[in-house]
């Protein structure tokens, strides 16, 4: 790398402050293995942080968090952006590469109740409690699971019945002051500790993902990790992506340091299992990947074992009633990430032949 010495690379990332933490973590990582190169970050919103006024199911933009950040890489404005795997499409623009996928934090999902509940589980809640979420996948296989609960509220569908019961008094006081309230209201998603938090707080609890509250600092918070029996986690989340342009060789040589194989050979599973179903990041479909060794005897009676990866998969309706299962195994230890993508398409391909495909043309056709 001794002829990339005096150049900068550039890091884009998203304003949040989960997304500045995560590529912190990535810069931290480059400035570890080539300490001789220079790395700079820069932030800049997206569409999915400008649009707070609609539920992200209703929006149907597959690229919602991504766009910009992949404007400013065809652009050469940056080298390298750093994504939450959930929230990059499976189908890039054309020129763009995932140059790494690193090792994975705990993909699945957590709750995080009220302070001053005596509740720890979200079972011992007491009936018709309100359990916050900004995921329809979450949402509606909670609905299943814990039907003493009166609903899994997301965070932008209770802010607008919030509003729309108040707008019509808001104006008629002063509509400068009414728009500057609606504004505040819905920043309520970069604050959701403290309105869970707040004595008269709508929430008994909230649902996140378990990788987003470690990053932050705030594993003390989970009250309880929901396992695969109870719900399955978003495709991709837990794992950090690095996105650069596919022509750029040298960029993909830096990023190769960070590359995680296992967790590659996981998540392209899951996302093709997505870009089968047609899917996005905001769809009620959630997946589980797990790999499991199978031992063959050979001639010489000792027992010989390859490594398979298993997938598990639903699609629900968002009401949760109708919820469709499928799951599939392939061995990958030969098959690599070839093996993985079939595997997608086949579980993907046994959830619509079981129905899936109905209940994702109704959520497209909500939309309208």
């Amino acid at each position: 790398m001794s002829s990339s010495t005096q150049k900068t690379f550039i890091i884009g990332t998203r304003k949040s402050q989960l997304a500045l933490v995560q590529t912190q973590e990535v810069y931290n990582a480059l400035i570890a293995a080539y300490p001789t190169l220079s790395f700079q970050i820069i932030s800049m919103s997206t569409t999915g942080d400008q649009i707070l006024s609609k539920p992200l199911f209703q929006i149907g933009e597959k690229s919602l968090f991504t766009k910009e950040l992949e404007i400013a890489l065809q652009n050469k404005s940056v080298d390298l952006v750093v994504h939450s795997l959930k929230d990059l499409p499976t189908t890039l623009p054309e020129g763009m590469a995932v140059g790494a996928i690193l090792k994975r934090e705990d993909p699945k999902d957590a709750a995080v109740i009220k302070k001053g509940l005596d509740a720890r589980k979200l079972e011992e809640l007491p009936e018709g409690s309100i359990v916050g979420t900004s995921s329809v996948r979450r949402a509606a296989q909670l609905r299943r699971a814990f039907p003493h609960l009166s609903g899994f509220y997301t965070y932008e569908n209770f802010i607008i019945f919030f509003v729309n019961n108040l707008l019509s008094v808001l104006y008629t006081i002063c509509d400068n002051v009414a728009r500057k309230f609606v504004s505040q209201l819905l920043s309520v998603r970069n604050t959701r500790l403290s309105k869970l938090d707040a004595p008269d707080g709508p929430y008994s609890a909230l649902i996140l993902a378990v990788a987003g509250l470690v990053r932050l600092g705030w594993s003390d918070r989970i009250s309880q990790t929901l396992e695969k029996s109870t719900i399955l986690h978003a495709v991709g989340q837990g794992a950090l992506a690095v996105e650069c342009r596919s022509e750029d060789s040298e960029v993909l040589e830096i990023l190769s340091v960070l590359e995680d194989r296992d967790t590659r050979l996981r998540c392209t599973a899951e996302r093709s299992l997505l870009r089968t179903l047609e899917g996005g990041c905001s769809v009620p479909i959630g997946v589980y990947t797990e790999f499991i060794q199978i031992g063959n005897a050979d001639k010489g009676n000792e027992q010989s074992y390859k490594r398979y990866l298993r997938l598990s998969a639903l699609v629900a309706s968002l009401d949760g009633s109708e919820v469709i299962e499928a799951d599939g195994t392939e061995e990958v230890d030969d098959g690599g990430v070839e093996a993985t993508i079939k595997l997608g398409k086949q579980v993907a391909n046994i959830l619509k032949t079981r129905g899936a495909d109905k209940i994702l043309k109704k959520l497209t056709e909500s939309r309208k």
